[in-house]
């Protein structure tokens, strides 16, 4: 990824985080952590990446209602960055913490068979 496209990543993952967290009150979406943006070559879409940590409602339905507020957040993000285009946001499940629990976990099974 490009510096200027890594900033710009950057200061959405900011900015959507600062979102979530103060302005978007929803009970069907919990509590929410963003974990990554990719942005794509053309700066038109915008990956977000997140982790729920209320997982007793369900990652999908949550996942479903935090997607219901994309075109608002955008139009948010509108107004905070001084960008010539917004690019479309879409919301997904950040998987990248499940398998690196899933790894140390495979490592630890490795090391206890080592040590028999």
């Amino acid at each position: 990824m490009a510096i200027r496209q890594q900033r710009i990543a950057q200061i959405i993952l900011k900015e959507v985080s600062e979102m979530l967290q103060f302005e978007i009150k929803d009970a069907d979406i919990g509590f929410v952590t963003v974990a990554d943006v990719e942005m794509s070559n053309d700066y038109s879409y915008a990956k977000i990446f997140v982790t729920f940590l209320d997982k007793d409602k369900g990652e999908e339905n949550q996942l479903k209602a935090l997607n219901r507020y994309a075109k608002s957040i955008r139009g948010a993000l509108g107004k905070k960055l001084m960008i010539r285009k917004i690019p479309e946001i879409s919301f997904h499940i950040d998987a990248s913490f499940e398998q690196g629990r899933r790894i140390d976990e495979i490592i630890d099974l490795l090391n206890k068979k080592k040590i028999n």
